[in-house]
């Protein structure tokens, strides 16, 4: 009997989650801007029921706000928001990489590769923006799930998705891509070669310069 891969079904809720998640990430809806509940649910052809529990959701993500008398906002860029966000993720994904290393498989390299290959390719084409946090999220898991902290990692993917919006300014405004192939390239040589110093040094690095450079791109766009 010949496997075939399993037809995910996604609840209205969740379609419309990933909707405006994406909505929220790009751009396409501003730092500030309100979600009216009625005319996201014409817009998107569905009842006020799944947007509702969709936004509650987001809220729960970071990137939706309630407020009194204004109703549902996107979340504004923050620079103390990036500093916290930043200097978590640098905190905690050295700590799974260092755990990680030592258990890596050369099964978790060679899926490593595979994806850092489709992140590059993804990189030369501004169309495919929406697959860069994906790639970027699936490589760095095949790197950390040898440490074998599934919690640790659920609550990094958090992180991820709150940095997402961020880590997009600086790819596309601060021409942060070539640095970031660079620098995901020679972490993957370290790992492969168990040198755990050099490739946590690497990480913190990689992640608390794209902090810096994130946070002088959003001082600029909060004045």
């Amino acid at each position: 009997m010949s496997r075939t891969t399993p037809i995910v079904h996604k609840t209205r809720t969740q379609l419309v989650v990933e909707v405006l998640r994406e909505k929220i990430l790009s751009g396409e809806i501003a730092a500030g801007e309100p979600l009216r509940q009625s005319a996201l649910a014409e817009a998107l052809h569905v009842s006020r029921i799944p947007v509702r529990e969709a936004l509650l959701q987001l809220e729960a993500e970071g990137l939706v706000k309630f407020e009194p008398h204004k109703g549902a906002t996107a979340t504004e860029l923050s620079v103390e928001q990036v500093t916290e966000l930043f200097e978590l993720r640098a905190m905690i994904e050295t700590d799974l990489l260092a755990k990680a290393i030592p258990r890596l498989q050369e099964d978790d390299l060679i899926k490593a590769e595979r994806v850092l290959e489709q992140l590059e390719s993804a990189f030369k084409h501004e169309d495919a923006v929406a697959s860069w946090s994906e790639l970027n999220t699936q490589f760095h898991t095949c790197l950390y799930q040898a440490a074998n902290r599934p919690h640790t990692l659920e609550v990094v993917h958090g992180l991820n998705t709150n940095c997402d919006r961020y880590i997009r300014l600086q790819l596309l405004l601060a021409g942060g891509i070539p640095a970031a192939e660079h620098e995901h390239r020679e972490l993957l040589n370290y790992c492969k070669q168990r040198e755990t110093e050099k490739a946590t040094a690497l990480l913190r690095h990689h992640i608390l310069h794209a902090a810096m450079t994130i946070r002088d791109l959003v001082a600029k766009q909060v004045v």
